[in-house]
């Protein structure tokens, strides 16, 4: 299924092993220009920032292409019905562009994301504009199935993300729209379904044989936390409750089981703060970070406790006086939770950021500075050459 060369998949990883290396200074520069020289890999764009320029030269070259067919078609049909016809040639078009590109040894470059998203996108169009726009399962359900051929094919990380939400969404609303009590059991499916996502994407990693499928799995296991602590939120609950009922106003009602919805709303991030400090998964605390953030606002959507000046004021006193008295706690120990840097991900790097893109952008090299020499020439001394009168 997959199309690429997967003897490249493996050198790509173990150049990532040999940069993370580098990075933490187990290896030096010369050590891992030689694991690169001896193990070939994909023409890729590892800066953000040259690949998202890449992306949008790609759904140039995408639209172009797409515009001169559809051009060409309606000037040679003069037929109105040539419409339906366009998505579905566009999405040919568009695997066709990712399947040259692959076959290229095109990664992670960008002009393979505007090709691979672009696919995804126009099948999803192809089947809206067939049915009229009257059929929402149909094209959840495509645009599913089309990002998962994509990921499968390609191993692209984004393809499957959307698999997943597209996955979701025709789930949600096959409950909500066949089931009687449909509304009422969603908060409760969701929770399921993203549980089962989670402890299913684990037992995966944990028997994983191809590597080049960690990535992939390992962003839907966090994706299935978030998605488990949306879907209990009090604040998701609630507003989409009144959003989807037929007698909705300006204030959403009080939902049934509300204590319920506000005690995971709260509940839940610090579980997620428990396994992130045991495991030592710094992505599960970053979502740790933004769960909590977001329950705060929960709260002070209902509640106006104090106002918002002196409620930012008084959080702000909190969140300095937690981060104060843990690194005070942290920075002397030498294992497990420490303040200590990361040799492996040094966050120092940060501070040169926008230097570090510059130079990854335009290949320049910082100046070499030329060490003074020990000997000292001039006014008559010892070294000689000049006319000062000493010996």
């Amino acid at each position: 299924m997959i199309v690429h060369d997967k003897s490249l998949l493996h050198n790509l990883a173990l150049l990532e092993e040999a940069e993370s290396l580098q990075n933490g200074g187990f290896i030096n520069k010369e050590q891992f220009n030689l694991i690169k020289k001896e193990l070939p890999s994909f023409k890729i764009h590892r800066n953000i920032l040259v690949r998202i320029g890449f992306f949008l030269l790609g759904s140039l070259l995408y639209s172009s292409i797409s515009g001169a067919i559809s051009l060409l078609g309606f000037t040679a049909s003069n037929n109105d019905d040539f419409l339906y016809v366009c998505c579905y040639l566009f999405a040919i078009v568009g695997f066709a562009g990712s399947e040259f590109l692959a076959q290229n040894h095109y990664f992670r470059h960008g002009l393979d994301d505007a090709f691979i998203l672009g696919t995804i996108l126009h099948a999803g169009f192809a089947i809206g504009i067939s049915t009229e726009g009257n059929n929402f399962l149909a094209f959840s359900i495509t645009i599913a199935i089309v990002s998962l051929i994509m990921y499968l094919r390609y191993v692209h990380l984004l393809s499957l993300l959307v698999f997943y939400l597209a996955l979701t969404a025709s789930l949600g609303y096959i409950i909500f729209k066949f089931l009687e009590f449909g509304q009422a059991i969603l908060p409760f499916f969701m929770m399921l379904y993203s549980m089962l996502t989670y402890y299913v994407c684990r037992n995966l990693i944990n028997g994983l044989k191809e590597t080049y499928y960690y990535d992939g799995i390992y962003l839907i296991k966090n994706a299935a936390l978030i998605l488990f602590y949306l879907s209990g939120n009090y604040f998701i609950v609630r507003e989409l409750s009144a959003t989807l009922s037929e007698d909705y106003s300006e204030v959403s009602p009080e939902i049934p089981f509300a204590w319920f919805f506000w005690c995971f709303t709260f509940i839940v991030p610090m579980v997620y703060l428990y396994f992130a400090l045991k495991n030592k998964d710094k992505v599960l605390l970053w979502i740790v970070i933004l769960s909590l953030g977001f329950s705060i606002f929960t709260f002070r959507n209902y509640f106006h406790v104090l106002p918002a000046e002196a409620a930012l004021t008084l959080g702000g006193l909190v969140l300095f006086a937690i981060a104060y008295f843990s690194i005070k706690r942290l920075k002397n120990n030498e294992s497990g939770i420490t303040f200590k840097p990361d040799r492996i991900n040094n966050s120092d790097s940060l501070l040169n950021a926008e230097a570090l893109v510059i130079a990854s952008t335009f290949g320049m090299k910082p100046e070499a500075k030329i060490p003074d020499s020990p000997m000292k020439f001039g006014d008559g001394g010892f070294s000689g050459g000049g006319s000062g009168g000493s010996f």
